[in-house]
């Protein structure tokens, strides 16, 4: 079991990497390309599972979808959930709709939903939450936004930018997300690094160990809010994303063990 507090080195070669989200279904997911490359071993397993807010719950939020211009996507989740609402409550999105998405990768998700169009689908250049906000402030006039979330993982950030900025918006609460049974495979492995993805993870892994001592594992956490509820939590993040040169979680983790081969 990874206590960490018992963490002992057993000889192996193999640096063990615990990814906090169901595994890819590609074989060509950088992730695999990534464990050969630095003969990791990867473990993927989600440290969250997400609940559906029905639309009859929904509906007490008193929220017109059809009255917004613009929707705030920062995960694929939130674009899933978004259009499964619009489907419950029989409303149909404008077609001139602009959509403001953290990454190029959840913007290129919305393929799935809609005609995409780079006139009405915009993301941050780096993956930063700073990054999104200029190409929102550069089209926020005349604009309705609407930010999709979870009911229990709303970034703060993002919340206090669009109220600073004088934007028009509301939240919109669709899914909440819950701890998942992490022991079956806590309990198995010695992890070297462990990778978060939301503050929920984080609380989720002292939810199932409520005594974790990091105890040497490196940690690794992907957006601002994730970072600030590990340091929260009591852990040291060693590996963070996105910045420039990390846009990814993976290209963080490259960064990170090119850097320790380079100095061994």
């Amino acid at each position: 079991m990874i206590k960490n507090d018992e963490k002992k080195s057993t000889g192996k070669e193999s640096v063990q990497v615990l990814i906090t989200q169901p595994k890819p279904e590609s074989e060509k997911s950088p992730y695999f390309e990534l464990e050969r490359k630095y003969a990791l071993k990867l473990t993927f397993h989600p440290f969250i599972k997400i609940e559906a807010i029905p639309a009859r719950e929904f509906r007490k939020q008193k929220i017109d979808l059809s009255l917004f211009t613009a929707i705030i996507f920062t995960s694929r989740n939130a674009i899933d959930h978004f259009f499964r609402m619009c489907d419950e409550m029989k409303v149909s999105i404008s077609q001139d709709n602009k959509y403001f998405c953290i990454t190029e990768a959840v913007a290129l998700y919305l393929q799935k939903f809609i005609l995409y169009r780079k006139r009405k689908v915009f993301y941050g250049a780096d993956g930063t939450n700073k990054s999104m906000f200029d190409v929102i402030n550069k089209h926020k006039e005349n604009e309705k936004f609407l930010y999709v979330c979870s009911e229990n993982q709303q970034d703060n950030e993002i919340v206090n930018w669009l109220k600073n900025n004088n934007c028009d918006f509301q939240l919109a609460f669709m899914y909440r997300s819950v701890s998942n049974d992490v022991r079956v495979v806590m309990d198995a492995n010695s992890f070297d690094i462990i990778c978060f993805f939301t503050p929920s993870g984080v609380r989720s892994l002292f939810d199932n160990y409520p005594e974790f001592s990091q105890n040497g594992t490196l940690i690794g956490a992907f957006g601002n809010n994730t970072v600030k509820a590990g340091e929260e939590a009591g852990l040291h993040v060693d590996i963070k994303a996105p910045a420039p040169q990390s846009p990814s979680m993976i290209s963080a983790l490259d960064n990170y063990l090119a850097l320790k081969s380079k100095n061994k």
